[in-house]
């Protein structure tokens, strides 16, 4: 389908925001059954002449930029946009070595997790496991993921996206395709579910924060304790949190706080949003502003920490490890490293295994295969439950909120008896606790 064909049958409606073009429920499963488990996510350009057409997919999705022009007239202005970025853009691909990393490594993520589903669920259960990637803007797109899932006669779906926090511009969008896909008829109609939100499941916070205690090994031992964490996110319009309760800004801050829960607060900590493109207000603080107020207090020791990126691209490799880099040395944060994306860290590839098999009802309980033994703390165990009969956390327990919260979400909860504000329960394998020094935006 071409972004002019889905331009014509787009029109936005809740389920963009909230979920429901497919069910949440699980799907049951049968021994001999092969599951697709389709790994969601934005692609990138492989080669700078890629840079362009990718450019033209991405402006022409209304769900990302939603403007009152359709037809020709959108075609024509984004064809120009994406002509005239692509010049620039280009020159920065070429600097993180000529083309985007994202599907390079998104594919060693599905491979990764298809290895860990077979292993320690689908033998047990006599069940196959397939992973395929449908990239929303460049190739392999979901129309080609479908065509080699049929290939390989796939029964049953699971949509999962390299989004922790939903979004209407991320996951959102992406469903929303998939969906106009079958509606069409572009693509078989498997029984399908798909994962929501992950944004609080221990094992992804506990992969970031060893992320982050990997990268601090790079400040000078004697810095280490004054290191300020800004979590970054790529940013959305207001519009999208204020009008149409997008629940992204409220996910974001519920793994950063989270993560900071399980740390013990040991680090100052901030949370801001990168990427603004045009004149609309979006998201703040923008990263660029926070860091010159942290400059401006004469912090020089920064750690920055891609939040919402599981897999290193542009954003992380070339908009913050570069750019955003020669901005805060010329405020004078003269400290300044920028956190590896998660990629293939175990711990997060087992998350993506467990809210898959969460979705699904296997011949076999998920808990009857045993744990795989990749570093998960014991005394974090919890039950692989359907993520709608998780509870959420309870919103006095969430701190890290942004100055404009509207309160639309909280994160799902894995780890019974950690939902409530009264609950006893101490973060497994945190450090020893340190005063707070945390600065919650």
């Amino acid at each position: 389908m071409t972004p002019r064909q889905f331009l014509k049958l787009y029109q936005y409606d809740a389920r963009l925001v909230r979920g429901g073009y497919f069910s949440s429920a699980p799907l049951t499963v049968e021994a001999g059954e092969t599951v697709g488990v389709v790994l969601l996510n934005l692609g990138g350009p492989e080669r700078v002449a890629d840079v362009e057409p990718f450019l033209y997919n991405l402006f022409m999705d209304p769900a990302i930029i939603d403007i009152p022009l359709k037809g020709t007239l959108r075609h024509v202005l984004c064809r120009w946009i994406a002509r005239l970025r692509a010049k620039k853009v280009g020159k920065d691909y070429e600097l993180i070595g000529g083309g985007s990393p994202l599907n390079r490594l998104t594919r060693e993520q599905a491979q990764a997790l298809e290895r860990l589903l077979n292993r320690r669920f689908g033998q047990p259960a006599g069940v196959r496991f397939r992973t395929y990637m449908a990239m929303r803007y460049w190739h392999p797109f979901s129309e080609e993921a479908a065509q080699q899932m049929q290939s390989d006669g796939v029964d049953k779906v699971v949509l999962l996206p390299l989004y922790p926090q939903y979004s209407k511009t991320t996951t959102g969008s992406s469903l929303l395709y998939w969906w106009t896909l079958e509606q069409v008829g572009e693509i078989p109609r498997w029984p399908t579910t798909y994962v929501f939100e992950y944004a609080a499941h221990p094992k992804y916070i506990q992969a970031l924060s060893e992320r982050i205690d990997e990268a601090l090994q790079r400040f000078p031992r004697q810095l280490r304790q004054e290191v300020h964490l800004v979590f970054s996110a790529h940013g959305t319009p207001l519009v999208e949190m204020k009008q149409r309760r997008d629940p992204y800004c409220c996910l974001i801050h519920a793994t950063v706080d989270r993560v900071m829960t399980y740390r013990r607060h040991d680090l100052p900590y901030h949370v801001s949003f990168q990427s603004k493109v045009g004149p609309g207000e979006w998201l703040t603080p923008s990263t660029p502003d926070k860091l010159a107020e942290l400059a401006q207090q004469g912090v020089r020791a920064v750690l920055m920490v891609p939040v919402a990126f599981v897999t290193d691209h542009i954003e992380t490799s070339f908009e913050l490890d570069i750019e955003v880099r020669e901005e805060a040395e010329q405020m004078g944060i003269a400290h300044y490293e920028v956190m590896p994306a998660l990629n293939c860290h175990p711990l997060f590839i087992e998350a993506l295994a467990e809210v898959t098999v969460a979705q699904l009802r296997l011949p076999l309980a998920p808990e009857a295969a045993g744990t795989s033994g990749d570093g998960a703390v014991a005394t974090q165990s919890y039950p692989i439950r359907p993520l709608d009969e998780l509870p959420r956390y309870h919103p006095k327990m969430r701190k890290t909120r942004c100055h404009q919260c509207e309160h639309i979400t909280e994160a799902r909860c894995w780890i019974p008896g950690e939902c409530e504000p009264e609950s006893k329960v101490s973060p497994a394998g945190s450090r020893k606790e340190a005063p707070s020094k945390s600065s919650l935006l």
